[in-house]
């Protein structure tokens, strides 16, 4: 798994709304904000509690993630489902557990539901699709 050190010296965001570093932001320290890009509202500063970069936390997080993404995938939610599309490959980047290089050109077909699978079946989460690969054109909308 990638140090928080190195998430902030390798990462660059892929997303339109910053999804994916608002998620990051939950694990990194308050002080340590800035080097990431990210700025607290003001509101919060002084009070940001990180959770420990830790796999099992990311694990937590990334399991929560797949179903967000699933659930806006099969409501073909394209903008939302490619966001989280992103924010998927992030948490794959990080844990470096043999998913951190998919290939988005080839394998984003029906709204990112082959990488949530991919990622659902290798860590035992839910998977709505069941034996389905998630390129099915029965997910597509016409």
């Amino acid at each position: 798994m990638k140090t928080l050190a190195q998430v902030k010296e390798l990462y660059k965001s892929n997303t339109l709304d910053g999804r994916d570093l608002t998620r990051l932001a939950q694990f990194i320290p308050e002080e340590e904000l800035d080097d990431f890009g990210l700025e607290l509202n003001e509101e919060y500063k002084g009070k940001h509690k990180a959770i420990p970069f830790t796999k099992e936390n990311i694990l937590n997080q990334l399991e929560s993630d797949v179903d967000f993404g699933f659930d806006k995938a099969l409501g073909q939610r394209g903008i939302s489902s490619s966001m989280m599309f992103q924010v998927v490959k992030m948490w794959n980047w990080i844990l470096e557990d043999g998913l951190e290089n998919w290939d988005e050109d080839n394998n984003y077909a029906q709204y990112g539901l082959s990488l949530f699978k991919a990622t659902a079946v290798k860590y035992g989460f839910d998977n709505p699709i069941g034996d389905d690969i998630g390129n099915e054109h029965k997910y597509a909308s016409y």
